[in-house]
Order: C-alpha cells, then sequence, then structure tokens
C-alpha cells in the first residue's frame, strides 16, 4: 500500500471504533489501520473492569460522575472536557451496544453495574471479567465488514513524516517497518491518527503487555507534538503477586466493588487510616496505602480477603480471574490473594484538544497516548475505555468534515530493512530494558530527585543504542521499541522533574 486516506496506528478499542466511526460515515475514503502485532494484542483486550456509564437517572446522574472524575483527578482536570465525555457517554454505549457488544444484567434484565474505586453509585457496565475482550471482538468483527478499512498486522510504524506549510507543521505520511517482509517502507496519508496505548513496559512491574513500549509518545515528540503530564503514572493496587513476572496478572477494581477487603499479614485491614472509603477509595491513595505497609512490613506483598463472599455468585462475575488464580494453586474462596500496586495507565501523553487534534496537522491521538484533560493526575476506575470512544468519535466528526480540504504530499522515500540482529544482540536490548525497567521502578517506588544521575544513564543508553544501529547498518524492531523507551522515560523524568520544581518554588 502506496498511500491511503487516513492512517490509524494502533488496534485498541480507540483506533478501531475511529475506523469504524469514519468507514461507515465516509465509505469513499481508505482507511488503513496499522498495528504492530496481531489485531488482539492490546491493552484493551485485558481490560477487566468495564466502562464508566451514567444509565440510572434515579440513584445516579452525569453530575455525580463528573464530580467523582474531578475529585479523582486532584483539581487537574479539564472540567469541560469531563462534562463532555460524560454527558456523550449513553450514545457511545449505544453503539456499542449496536455492533453487538453484550453487557451483564441480572435477572429481571436490568443492567448488572458494578461498582469501582472512586465512584459514589454502581455505574460500571461490564461483561463479567473480560469487558475489553467482548469490547475488541466486536470491533474486529465490523472492522472486516467494512471493505475501505485495511488492517494490516505485523507493521510497526517508526516515525510520522512531517513538513512544514505557511509556518506550521503538517504530518505526511509515516515511515513503517514491514515484519513480515523485513523491509522499511512508506505511506502517504492525508490524515494520521495515534491511537498506541500506553508505555507501562517501562518499569519492572506492570500490567501492560510488552507491546506497551510507549510507541506513539516517542513518534509524537520526534515530530514536535507537545507532550504533557508524564509524570502522571497510575500504579494499580491490585497486581496478583507473582515473583520475577512481567507483565502481572490484573486483578480488577470489580473485585473490591464486590466487596474484597485488603488485608495485611496479621489479616488486618488498614485501608481505612488512608481515607474513610477504604478499599473504595481512589487507585492512588489504595495504592499508596499498600506501598506503606509494605515498607513498614518489610514482606514483599499485601492480601486481597475474598473468603467471605458468596463465592458461586464471585465465580459468576470473576470466572477468568478465579480460573488465573487456580493456575497457581490459589482458590479465592479459601486462600489469601498476594496483591501489590504496579504501573498500569499513564493519565498524561500526547497532547489534545475537544476534537483529538494535536498541534500538529492532520495529526490526531486518542486512547490512552492521548492526554485529553480528563483523568488529571490520577484516572477514575473504567473512565478509560469511555475516553477512548469519546474521542475517537471526536476525531472520526473532525476528519470527516475537513478531509475533502486536504491532498496528498509527494513523497518518493524507501529504505531497506535487513534481517532481524543476531540473538547476542536480542540479549544485549534485553539487558538494557532491564535496567531501564529497574530504574524507573526504584524512581517512582523511593521518589528519587536524583535527575541528572537519571537523565544521563538514558542518555549514555541511547547512544549505545545508537551506536549499534551505525555499527549494524540496519533497522530492528527491538531497536525501535528500545529507543521509543528511553524517549519516553527521558520525557517522564523530566516532567517529573519541572513538577517538583515548581512545588518548591511554590513553597
Amino acid at each position: 500500500m502506496k498511500k491511503t486516506d487516513i492512517l490509524i496506528i494502533g488496534s485498541g478499542i480507540a483506533g478501531l471504533f475511529c475506523a469504524i466511526k469514519i468507514g461507515k460515515k465516509r465509505p469513499d475514503l481508505s482507511i488503513a489501520i496499522m498495528t504492530k502485532d496481531k489485531v488482539k494484542n492490546s491493552n484493551t483486550q485485558l481490560a477487566q473492569g468495564g466502562i464508566a456509564v451514567v444509565t440510572d437517572c434515579i440513584e445516579d446522574s452525569f453530575e455525580q460522575h463528573i464530580q467523582d472524575t474531578l475529585k479523582s483527578g486532584g483539581g487537574l482536570c479539564d472540567e469541560e472536557v469531563v462534562k463532555m465525555v460524560i454527558h456523550q457517554a449513553p450514545e457511545r454505549l449505544n453503539e456499542l451496544i449496536d455492533i453487538g457488544v453484550s453487557f451483564d444484567k441480572n435477572k429481571s434484565g436490568i443492567w448488572n453495574l458494578g461498582l469501582e474505586g472512586g465512584h459514589s453509585q454502581h455505574r460500571i457496565l461490564h461483561h463479567k471479567d473480560i469487558s475489553g475482550a467482548e469490547i475488541e471482538k466486536n470491533l474486529i468483527e465490523t472492522i472486516k465488514q467494512l471493505s475501505n478499512i485495511t488492517l494490516l498486522e505485523d507493521h510497526l510504524v517508526i516515525d510520522v513524516d512531517t513538513k512544514k506549510n505557511n509556518g506550521r507543521i503538517n504530518c505526511t505520511g509515516a515511515f513503517y517497518c514491514d515484519k513480515i517482509n523485513k523491509k522499511v517502507k512508506y505511506i502517504r496519508a492525508k490524515t494520521i491518527v495515534l491511537s498506541t496505548g500506553g508505555c507501562g513496559q517501562i518499569f519492572k512491574n506492570t500490567t501492560n503487555p510488552e507491546i506497551a513500549t510507549g510507541d506513539g509518545i516517542a513518534i509524537a515528540s520526534r515530530a514536535g507534538a507537545v507532550i504533557k503530564d508524564m509524570q502522571y503514572i497510575q500504579f494499580h493496587p491490585t497486581a496478583l503477586y507473582e515473583e520475577n513476572k512481567n507483565p502481572f496478572f490484573l486483578i480488577s477494581e470489580a473485585v473490591r466493588g464486590f466487596g474484597a477487603h485488603i488485608v495485611n499479614e496479621d489479616q488486618k485491614r488498614f485501608i481505612f487510616k488512608d481515607d474513610i472509603r477504604g478499599e473504595l477509595a481512589t487507585r492512588d491513595i489504595v495504592s499508596q496505602a499498600i506501598s506503606k505497609e509494605i515498607e513498614m512490613s518489610g514482606n514483599p506483598y499485601v492480601y486481597l480477603d475474598c473468603r467471605h463472599l458468596d463465592f458461586e455468585e464471585f465465580y459468576s462475575h470473576f470466572p477468568s480471574i478465579t480460573e488465573y488464580c487456580k493456575t497457581i494453586g490459589l482458590h479465592p474462596e479459601k486462600d489469601l490473594i498476594p496483591i501489590v500496586p504496579v504501573a498500569h495507565y499513564q493519565c498524561g501523553g500526547i497532547n489534545v484538544n475537544k476534537k483529538s487534534q494535536t498541534n500538529i496537522k492532520n495529526l490526531y491521538a486518542i486512547g490512552e497516548c492521548s492526554r485529553t484533560g480528563l483523568h488529571g493526575k490520577n484516572r477514575l476506575a473504567s473512565n478509560s475505555l469511555l475516553e477512548a470512544l469519546v474521542f475517537a468519535h471526536q476525531a472520526s466528526e473532525h476528519i470527516a468534515k475537513n478531509i475533502d480540504d486536504l491532498s496528498f504530499a509527494p513523497k518518493d522515500a524507501m529504505l531497506q530493512f535487513d534481517e532481524p540482529l543476531m540473538d547476542k544482540d536480542s540479549n544485549y536490548f534485553m539487558k538494557f530494558k532491564k535496567e531501564l525497567q529497574t530504574m524507573m521502578t526504584f524512581f517512582y517506588a523511593s521518589n528519587d530527585s536524583d535527575f541528572v544521575k537519571i537523565l544521563n544513564r538514558i542518555e549514555s543508553m541511547k547512544m549505545a543504542t545508537v551506536g549499534l544501529l551505525f555499527k549494524k547498518k540496519k533497522i530492528t524492531t527491538q531497536l525501535i521499541e528500545f529507543t521509543n523507551m528511553l524517549t519516553v522515560a527521558k520525557i517522564i523524568i523530566e516532567h517529573h522533574k519541572t513538577k517538583v520544581l515548581k512545588s518548591a518554588v511554590m513553597y
């Protein structure tokens, strides 16, 4: 494929939903979705909890959901964005239902709404504990039915191409690695949408899959896009502890909403010391309370206690969590489950407006890689899938309306992609990757403020990586991903440094 009207990079809920919206509205436009692995391999596929939507306007209200979101975000949310997202939620939900997505109902046929930390009401629609997989499956099936959408798996985008026009940077195409044919190629596009997900693999302990290397942030940064608030990495408080595991298995927030307790080695609940909501406080508060307890006790984890719950009903709600626990010899009905906070979600990212536009013309960002203003410094549980849907919709509307005013830029670039690096070079990258993950994990756990030392080490790793590129004279997927990880790690540290310096000036 030499050109496409719209190039969407990433195949999670945001990218797929955006493609469907444009594909249906404008069947005359060509749309290509590039994903660096298989289409199903995304954070969306792993989402357990569900999607937060106000459906019960007697007990619940838009205003309550808005206030819950603002409180969770610690005063850093954009209130107008919060209102837009929450008011759009029922319409976007109906669009998911229209393509076949199923959400659980009770015996009376009413939504079986879940409760999660930070929410004042039950408002989480879910499909057992595999909500993301249910949504992703139906989005993919819908994509296959639209003839103007091409899905390209094993296509890793390296960088977007830009040109200056009348003093403004324009996005004109992208260089990508065709991993099957081992070639670097170029595609022209009138519009590009980044929907590449998060950067959890920068940390040693994370729920994010191996593909979550911050590619979109790095690509956008190199192109000149504004990146904002990357210091706000959300740690999920209840990941199942397994030594030397990456990624960790997530135990949904909904389990605590169902009534599970968090206890220490003495089987005592302790979260109430930090917040009167206990286990149903927001993720940042619960994670910090657990971290303090771990530090005081010297034990590597605390426990999730489900033993007092109705297990038949528990299994009905959380079959995949129960089954996974059993594979490692744990039985939630009689055993305490070891848990630990781990990196889960980036609240910052590529800065966009309400139409999902970046500061670069023709370049949009949606989903976790974007910074919309919804989350502030801490995401309210199950607001992420909702955000992805709303901003995918916003982008689709703007693109469909304005793309006819755009034209393809001429380009004749072609690069050669050689054979992958040898095993010894794979080990070389793995060694650096583990060092970076350990360094970033320690930085967040200890709040280490030696920014210069960390930034210098990141820079030296980057120089070593570039040196290997010149030595081998070839591009590899490992090199691309690790370079992106280093770029994003540096941005996180720099944003964290700026926050600390601002705080020092304030006080």
